[in-house]
């Protein structure tokens, strides 16, 4: 729940942030225009994005109410906005597609998961099957955090353009595909360096704004480019070149090095020498050997899939390289900067350990520049993580960004730590999701996650993990329809909680009851969905919407209740024997039917009413079937026992008035001599 700040007898609003410590939080006032000291808070969930907080003051026996001038017991009911607009983490609407995207993939795997179950997971044919399961659902989750299109690119690329224009990386994507890389994705074990080296060129960005990068170091330089009219003199020029080559972005290098002087039309016949050992540099850089499957479109150098190949590649590569480094040609390089940055470069791609650390500005790209060009055939978490630790001596950083945290969690495999890094800086979302991810690449995660813990109350981890994400969908208005999809997978306390949630829906939206009845029907909660259709009748009833509140009723089958308004109908009709007063109730009537079965003693009042409709249809001196009907209902009525008393009298005065019709019909048939014939009136009257 959001903090809540004071400051004299003003209060503010702090939401709960994942933003670093430096970045300042948002405060919302509370204009609340009590001036005497707040007395109680009362803070509940309102439609939307947002909290309603009611803010009352001390009850005073003595003073009136007056907001605006001196004491007073009233209060104020404010609404506090908890998105942080602009962000694209908090935002509140991205929030919530990436609750509803998340769902089928989840959903699926869950299913998958309860189908495989009673096939043992353990067996390894199942076992491979529930990988490909899991890798499946970690690409589905990846693609719904990329939903953000990159700017469209220009049909003519500018020359001098260093860092393309890419769409804002995602903090909650970094996590999730470093989880991909470590614990799901067995196929890429052996070139997993290669996939952070990618990792890193995709999330660099992120991490511009607690400690500086390469790629903040790129787009200032990019700024003065425009400005710059010979750049091998600027010494800017050569620090991004060799920034960019330490961290193997290429591509950049390759870009940077075509802007170099010597490759104008009007000077390569003075500068032949420089030009050629540019071009030398940029050659070599781009024949580097990678070991990994494929490379991305705007990276350069060689790709080898196996270990063999690789290092006799490698080998190659760097003779090449120190051969290059011991040439004569670069006593004749007149121009000093270029003759430098170039010996730079070379010292970089052989692995000198003070010039990676001086082309690099956190340790997280200096971990990577040692995997590209000193520890090229670094494997097992166990190695990784000694060098991340000597990388951390040699680049400190004071405010390490909470990617860090996890990269180092991960790579010491420690599960809690890795556990404690996502649930503080990423959420309940990402707990929830995440442990299928954890349990499938980590044994001792498994453990640790599925192990019922007392202290829980007798629920594992992961359980605990998903009910809290439930609750987080549960109270806000426009999620709370797919809580029960992480309600339902959890075994312990799931259900129970799956019945608070729908108890708590109002039943005065027939579209949230709706939703809440299928979410009943798709579970199986018979009882639950009756009980809630009940609620939902007896609140109609109560509020004067007599026909809402059957039709609830008779869809709950409450046979006592139904009787219960059959009661209070006979008395109704009972005080109102008018024509008026009846046809008030009639169709009220007509909607409880006559099955006793379901509404009890209604029936007499449905025969009542069959017969005010023929009696309405008894008029003038013409025989009729209505008076035929009328008569037959009238006996009826009169001859059941189960007639209520206090309606003699009514029909009596209706049967007079029946009387009276067939009386004067009889002696009209008299007339025309037909009274005493066959479908005549006289066996009615005897």
């Amino acid at each position: 729940m959001p903090g809540l700040t004071s400051e004299s007898d003003d209060l503010a609003m702090v939401p709960v942030s994942s933003e670093p410590e430096n970045h300042p939080a948002v405060i919302y006032p509370l204009h609340h225009g009590l001036k005497s000291p707040v007395h109680r808070l009362s803070i509940s969930w309102a439609r939307g994005n947002t909290l309603q907080v009611s803010v009352l003051g001390k009850p005073q026996l003595d003073t009136a109410t007056d907001v605006d001038g001196g004491e007073s017991g009233g209060g104020r009911v404010v609404e506090v906005k908890l998105s942080n607009s602009g962000d694209e983490v908090v935002d509140a609407a991205r929030w919530r597609r990436i609750a509803y995207g998340s769902v089928t993939p989840f959903a699926l795997l869950q299913s998958r998961k309860h189908s495989l179950s009673a096939m043992s997971l353990d067996n390894p044919p199942y076992k491979a099957q529930w990988w490909e399961h899991v890798i499946e659902y970690g690409k589905e989750i990846n693609s719904l955090l990329s939903d953000r299109k990159s700017p469209p690119r220009s049909i003519i690329e500018d020359p001098k353009s260093v860092v393309n224009e890419t769409a804002e990386p995602m903090c909650l994507k970094a996590a999730w595909e470093l989880l991909e890389i470590f614990y799901v994705d067995k196929q890429s074990q052996s070139w997993i360096p290669e996939r952070l080296l990618d990792w890193l060129a995709d999330y660099d960005p992120l991490f511009s704004g607690t400690v500086p990068t390469i790629h903040s170091k790129l787009v200032d330089f990019q700024q003065e480019l425009a400005g710059v009219q010979v750049v091998e003199e600027d010494p800017n020029y050569w620090e991004a070149i060799a920034s960019a080559l330490s961290v193997g972005w290429l591509g950049t290098v390759a870009k940077l090095l075509r802007l170099h002087g010597s490759y104008r039309f009007d000077q390569l016949a003075s500068r032949e020498t420089e030009n050629g050992l540019v071009e030398a540099v940029a050659v070599l850089i781009s024949k580097m050997p990678r070991m990994r499957p494929n490379l991305r479109e705007e990276n350069l150098s060689e790709c080898y899939k196996t270990k063999p190949d690789f290092m006799k590649a490698w080998e190659k590569w760097r003779a090449q390289m120190t051969k290059l480094d011991c040439s004569s040609y670069w006593l004749q390089c007149d121009h000093q900067q270029t003759r430098e940055g170039l010996k730079n470069l070379i010292q970089i791609m052989l692995g000198n350990p003070s010039v990676l650390s001086n082309a690099t500005f956190n340790w997280m790209e200096l971990f990577i520049s040692h995997f590209l060009y000193v520890r090229p055939f670094t494997a097992g978490l166990e190695s990784m993580y000694n060098l991340a630790q000597k990388c951390i001596q040699l680049k400190p950083v004071s405010s390490p960004h909470k990617l860090f945290g996890l990269v180092l969690g991960i790579l010491g495999e420690n599960t809690e730590v890795v556990l404690a890094e996502c649930s503080r800086s990423f959420g309940p979302w990402m707990m929830a999701h995440a442990v299928e991810l954890l349990t499938a690449g980590s044994t001792h995660a498994e453990i640790l996650l599925h192990e019922e813990q007392s202290k829980l109350g007798g629920i594992s981890i992961e359980e605990l993990h998903k009910l809290v994400y439930a609750q987080v969908l549960s109270s806000h208005a426009f999620t709370w329809q797919i809580a029960p999809i992480y309600l339902t997978s959890c075994i312990k306390q799931g259900i129970g909680l799956l019945e608070n949630l729908l108890y708590k829906q109002p039943v005065q939206h027939s579209q949230i009851l709706l939703k809440s009845i299928e979410i009943c029907r798709l579970y199986e909660l018979d009882t639950i969905s009756s009980n809630i259709m009940r609620i939902a009748g007896m609140h109609h009833w109560k509020h004067g919407r007599k026909g809402s509140g059957v039709f609830w009723l008779q869809q709950a089958r409450d046979e006592f209740r139904l009787n219960r308004i059959a009661k209070q109908l006979f008395d109704f009709v009972g005080k109102s024997v008018s024509d008026e007063g009846f046809k008030q109730w009639e169709g009220l009537i007509e909607l409880l039917g006559s099955e006793p079965r379901t509404a009890g003693g209604l029936e007499f009042l449905n025969k009542y009413r069959d017969f005010r409709r023929s009696l309405l249809q008894v008029h003038g001196d013409t025989p009729t079937d209505g008076a035929h009907n009328a008569a037959e209902a009238l006996v009826s009525l009169m001859k059941n026992p189960s007639t209520p008393q206090r309606f003699w009298l009514p029909l009596l005065y209706d049967s007079a008035l029946l009387l009276k019709s067939f009386s004067q019909q009889y002696a009209s048939g008299w007339k025309m001599g037909t009274c005493g014939g066959e479908g005549g009136f006289g066996n009615l009257l005897t």
